[in-house]
């Protein structure tokens, strides 16, 4: 709280290169939602970058460490008036800082606003984006909160649909419970998207208590190899990666620290697959009806489908395509090669 929420004013209060990774190009509608948001909300970020799936019209979205809320905003605007976004945030600083691309919006001074809590200024504008966005009823909410510690904001077993988080997991003390909060306010089908740092082992404890290191996203990086297992323990499906780039310190006195330790920003997918989805591998068509995506989805790392062409997939990917909100955007052939007739997912 205090790291973020004093020493860091303006992007040159970085002490390493971890928080500015770039990050994939945005499509046109979220750049256009972009330029919806008020300046005072993108005043607040610095150095952030989006995290922000596919297929979202209508859904209910959690953002764990939603700062200011520029995120949740933009998440209003595609999830539409009759979906719903939660932000929840920890900071009651003067600024909120993530990690990702550089700002896409320029950056207002912070001089600009009076100091308050990062929630308070994302509540304020409810209004004023709600009138911007054409809706009746706001469909945005935000909570001052702990992202281990959902169900002290109130926040229901399996309410949300998808759970987006932009590099803010490493920085809580206890990645377990942020996952086995996520797995539980999630409902069946349900996703949590999300971006991260990632190191190549396990941080000694000299690097895990550096005030610097941690508050620079490196200090309370999970070994990648933790999140598989975490993510197993607490029932989510094995992560799917989306995108990942090296990350790059620029700072000696701190690469001395950290010896000879990597550190990777990496983007996943956990589902919450629901129990017996799971049957076998299948050949599935994208229908090519998801909004900013018809040609072609990327999926993952390893899955793109494009409109028309039938795609071999394993029993895990079929799992998640028949439990999930992409159901209705794909057709399924189960067994492979040798199934009967395609079959709706819905």
């Amino acid at each position: 709280q205090d790291y973020y929420g004093k020493e860091l004013q303006k992007l040159e209060d970085l002490k390493t290169n971890a928080c500015i990774t770039s990050a994939r190009p945005l499509p046109k509608m979220v750049r256009d939602a972009l330029e919806h948001i008020h300046e005072e909300v993108v005043a607040r970020y610095y150095g952030c970058g989006l995290v922000i799936p596919e297929c979202l019209s209508s859904c209910r979205i959690l953002d764990l460490g939603s700062g200011s809320g520029r995120d949740c905003y933009v998440l209003s605007q595609l999830v539409g008036e009759q979906g719903h976004v939660t932000g929840i945030d920890m900071t009651k600083g003067q600024v909120r800082h993530r990690s990702g691309a550089p700002p896409i919006l320029p950056a207002v001074p912070p001089t600009t606003f009076p100091s308050s809590c990062q929630v308070e200024v994302a509540k304020k504008h409810i209004a004023y984006h709600m009138d911007k966005f054409g809706y009746r009823k706001p469909n945005v909410e935000f909570f001052h909160g702990y992202m281990e510690k959902l169900d002290d904001a109130g926040l229901a077993d399996e309410s949300y649909d998808i759970i987006v988080s932009n590099c803010v997991i490493n920085l809580a003390p206890d990645k377990r419970a942020v996952l086995q909060e996520a797995f539980r306010v999630l409902k069946p089908g349900g996703e949590m998207y999300f971006s991260d740092i990632y190191a190549s082992q396990r941080l000694s404890e000299p690097i895990r208590k550096h005030r610097v290191l941690w508050g620079e996203c490196l200090a309370g990086a999970l070994y990648w190899r933790d999140l598989y297992s975490i993510a197993e323990e607490v029932g989510f499906s094995p992560p799917r990666l989306v995108t990942a780039s090296p990350i790059t310190i620029g700072n000696k006195e701190l690469e001395a620290i950290v010896g000879d330790c990597r550190f990777v920003s990496a983007t996943f997918r956990l589902f919450k697959v629901p129990a017996g989805s799971r049957a076998g591998p299948g050949r599935v068509i994208y229908n090519g009806g998801i909004v900013g995506h018809e040609r072609e989805l990327v999926f993952d790392a390893n899955f793109s489908f494009k409109e028309g062409e039938v795609v071999d997939v394993d029993a895990e990917m079929a799992a998640i395509l028949q439990s999930s909100r992409f159901a209705e955007e794909f057709l399924i052939r189960a067994g492979g090669a040798n199934a009967a007739a395609l079959q709706g997912c819905c």
